[in-house]
């Protein structure tokens, strides 16, 4: 297992693109750190987005890693990258002659997904206890590790959508063409919403259940949007009228749903390689 693990991340840092692409995520998920320092006074009005509470204990886990997860596309086009290069170069062919099987291979490359969801959750994690613990009105060991989940979540929504773009570059084997119909999918996957929630089935609940099994949707329900939770966005909502009904919690029917996709991602990337030819 180690040996394939050392043969892909040699892959990746050896190719240029891919090196620069992913120490360029690394880099963007440190520059969370740097919304502390946002703050401006126009005159009575005083911004300080660190004082509004969003580096609050508990609350910083769910904020970070719904941030951190929008960055996942800068590894995306390097886990495509990374399969499309291998029909490029030839060195799929090449490391199935030497004796890799094609189940090994397939392994390799799910084995790097879940390094790099694993290395970005133990990333958000420092950084999150660092800017916590600096910046948090409550420091006490029961709050400061309460919420965990959202890491957890964000682990298997890194996973699952990483396998996505896995089995999409094995599928159209170009990575430019893999990324486009990532984005033509997540844009189907809009259409359809709107279509069952606003269209078939607007008096009820039901089109947001079948969305849930959707691949894209699922994983974006593991980590809803955090901003509503504050106290400032409370407020104004409760001045305005509007009730905050909002269910931020991470649910393990989403999580089961998502480990389902990335199952049949990985199955199905290992189909596609065991049936084709080379």
């Amino acid at each position: 297992m180690n040996r394939l693990i050392s043969i892909e991340l040699q892959k990746i840092w050896k190719n240029k693109a891919s090196r620069v692409l992913t120490l360029t995520y690394f880099i963007l998920l440190s520059f969370i750190a740097l919304i502390a320092s946002i703050k401006f006074d126009i005159g009575v009005i005083k911004f300080h987005l660190a004082e509004m509470g969003i580096f609050n204990f508990p609350f910083i886990w769910h904020f970070n890693t719904y941030i951190a997860a929008w960055l996942k596309f800068f590894l995306a086009i390097v886990i495509v990258s990374m399969m499309a290069n291998e029909y490029s170069y030839g060195t799929l062919k090449q490391n199935l002659i030497d004796g890799l099987s094609k189940k090994e291979f397939i392994l390799s490359k799910f084995l790097t997904v879940v390094v790099f969801a694993l290395f970005s959750t133990i990333f958000i994690f420092v950084m999150s206890l660092i800017l916590g613990l600096s910046f948090s009105s409550y420091t006490e060991f029961g709050i400061v590790f309460s919420d965990l989940d959202y890491l957890l979540a964000f682990f298997v929504k890194l996973t699952g959508f990483f396998s996505f773009c896995l089995f999409l570059g094995i599928l159209v084997k170009r990575s430019a063409f893999a990324l486009g119909f990532l984005l033509v999918w997540s844009i189907f996957e809009a259409i359809a919403k709107g279509v069952l929630v606003f269209k078939i089935f607007p008096e009820s609940t039901i089109g947001y259940t079948i969305m849930k099994f959707f691949p894209l949707e699922a994983m974006s329900n593991l980590i809803v949007e955090p901003f509503t939770r504050l106290s400032v966005i409370r407020n104004i909502g409760t001045q305005m009228g509007v009730n905050d009904i909002k269910d931020y919690d991470v649910h393990f029917s989403s999580i089961l749903i998502v480990l389902v996709w990335t199952f049949l991602f990985v199955y199905f990337s290992y189909k596609l390689l065991k049936n084709r030819d080379l």
